[in-house]
């Protein structure tokens, strides 16, 4: 089984806020795989659908933590100890924002350390590794003046909301080729900024 988990902040002052990218790319995967999250299960809603790769189906698990984002961990670590993930190597993936990359920029990794995210610095604390495949989406960085934790719980600007569905449609697609091709193809196939017509397939 995989594992999808979107990082994000719960309620409606914060949806649509930079630091909640990482649910709506989750969503957006979801809904492309018929995945319903309508269960309320490992501290945050989920669901459980199959995502159709070249030659075979997988199973596949979404999951939006409704703790705050740096509890992140604790419902990563409460569905891993519960459901059928063999190797978080290779069948956990977590999709959060980035403020060090430009906005719309993907950057899959293998593994490393937290960067100063505070909810990736939490699941790596809860699950005791750092091993595990993250994507990365480019939010940007603040103006100058601007603090950080200000800059990711604000709302995009409206030329970047008018910009995101494609964005957030080409994330979703790299989380399945990763779910189903594995994070080193992914990597090779994603980490980078093709023009639209030179976009990888699925």
């Amino acid at each position: 089984m995989k594992l999808l988990v979107g990082l994000g902040n719960p309620g409606r002052r914060y949806a649509r806020t930079r630091h909640n990218v990482g649910w709506r790319i989750a969503e957006r995967f979801a809904e492309e795989c018929g995945v319903r999250l309508d269960r309320d299960e490992h501290r945050g809603r989920y669901g459980e659908g199959h995502l159709r790769c070249d030659v075979r189906s997988l199973e596949v698990g979404v999951l939006l933590p409704q703790d705050f984002m740096n509890l992140s961990g604790d419902a990563v670590a409460e569905a891993l100890a519960s459901l059928p993930i063999e190797d978080p190597r290779s069948d956990l993936l977590l999709v959060f924002d980035d403020v060090d990359l430009p906005f719309g920029r993907l950057r899959l990794r293998p593994g490393g350390g937290a960067g100063g995210h505070r909810g990736l610095g939490h699941v790596i604390e809860r699950l005791g590794r750092r091993d595990f495949p993250r994507l990365r989406f480019g939010v940007g960085r603040p103006p100058d003046g601007t603090d950080t934790v200000e800059w990711v719980l604000q709302s995009f600007s409206p030329e970047e909301e008018a910009a995101l569905p494609d964005l957030v449609a080409r994330a979703a697609r790299a989380v399945a080729s990763a779910l189903c091709d594995g994070i080193a193809a992914a990597m090779n196939a994603w980490n980078r900024d093709p023009a639209p017509q030179e976009d990888p397939a699925p």
